[in-house]
């Protein structure tokens, strides 16, 4: 292998697949796969749950791969001058990468190519695309609702499902749940409903903020559930990028049997506003089980609707706020987890957030008003009197 690259490109690529590297199980796991075939260099690596591919641009003299310890060859590239070019040549018998840039010249020892692990491609399978920036927005408002605890793995995933023209994410960690719909350009040849894990969900995010491209650029989506397996393309960015995932196996929960169809109470407010209430509260609630109390009472025709939001801390002391609100139904006392609430309001970009009630020992649904696509919805918390 003799190939030269540009040291910005080779630093961005490395920082794109480094997020699947992983020190555990096989040493050859804690590697990156550097390969030169067709005018381009490629970079993969993967903990055996994920695996990221990237290409980007250079000059191939001759062709070949190898393997190289990922941390190490990172921080080599990333102390070299920017722009600089850098030259790189293997000696197959001692799999030894030589690195030529400005006045450094590095040898860096690797692990024969033949032991990484295949990293599936999705080679004539139907993708479905969906614009990157829109999906990466739809895993912001869903990817917090997932459980950390590994006690019940299918709460660490989220649902994805494909039905007709409509995509659907959703998140649930047995205290709250966050669903989004899509409508997509074209409807999916099949109904598919699959567990993706929410830890990768959140590294293909990264990987999407990470990537330059067009604004209605697309992420091609391919779904092999008989290989338990998703792979995510970004073939119209810079650099382009495949990133596979394996999926959870088992059922996840009838999320839409949890959201309540009905509600005694609706309050409509400014989203912004109710924002920085909730911010304001958790500095009180925060050493008092997060617990915050909204008292919402309606208006009548001469004053407006109000929610009252009260949190209080017996050694650091309290806070209420009140604002403004159009409030629709009864009275009611209710309380929340308020890490929960801000979670889901800053979930929504929408200028107004819908507040659904029914009784206080009911959940809670938010939503934005005007947009069916989003709904969050909250267990209360039992508040004594």
């Amino acid at each position: 292998m003799k190939v030269s690259c540009l040291q910005d490109r080779l630093a961005k690529g490395l920082s794109i697949v480094s997020r699947a590297v992983t020190s555990r199980v096989l040493p050859v796991l804690s590697n990156v796969l550097i390969a030169a075939d067709d005018a381009r260099l490629k970079l993969a690596a993967t903990n055996l749950e994920i695996g990221i591919t990237c290409w980007i641009g250079g000059k191939v003299e001759e062709e070949g791969a190898t393997t190289v310890p990922a941390r190490l060859l990172t921080e080599f590239v990333n102390s070299l001058p920017r722009d600089a070019k850098i030259d790189m040549s293997l000696d197959v018998r001692t799999q030894t990468l030589n690195l030529r840039c400005a006045q450094h010249d590095a040898r860096i020892k690797g692990i024969d190519a033949s032991e990484f692990p295949v990293i599936p491609t999705g080679d004539g399978a139907q993708p479905i695309p969906v614009p990157a920036e829109a999906f990466r927005h739809m895993l912001e408002q869903v990817l917090f609702a997932a459980a950390t605890d590994e006690t019940r793995p299918i709460l660490t995933g989220v649902l994805t499902e494909l039905r007709g023209n409509t995509l659907t994410l959703a998140a649930a960690d047995g205290f709250r749940l966050a669903m989004r719909e899509y409508t997509l350009g074209r409807p999916a040849p099949e109904p598919i409903s699959i567990i993706v894990p929410a830890r990768a969900y959140s590294e293909l995010g990264r990987v999407i903020s990470q990537v330059e491209m067009e604004e209605d650029a697309d992420l091609d989506i391919i779904i092999a559930p008989l290989q338990n397996q998703i792979l995510f393309q970004l073939h119209n960015a810079d650099p382009n990028v495949d990133f596979v995932s394996q999926l959870i196996e088992g059922n996840f929960p009838d999320v839409r049997a949890i959201v309540p169809t009905t509600c005694n109470t609706r309050v409509i407010i400014d989203t912004q506003a109710l924002l920085g209430a909730l911010r304001v509260a958790y500095l009180f609630a925060r050493d008092s089980a997060n617990i915050v109390r909204l008292n919402i009472t309606p208006g009548s025709g001469i004053t407006a609707g109000s929610l009252q939001i009260t949190a209080s801390s017996p050694e650091q002391g309290d806070n209420v706020s009140n604002l403004e609100a159009s409030v629709e139904g009864d009275p009611i006392e209710i309380a929340f987890n308020v890490r929960y609430l801000i979670d889901a309001v800053s979930a929504i970009h929408e200028p107004e957030v819908v507040l659904e009630t029914t009784a206080p020992s009911r959940p809670g649904v938010i939503r934005p008003n005007g947009n069916p696509q989003y709904v969050c919805v909250i267990m209360p918390m039992h508040i004594g009197r």
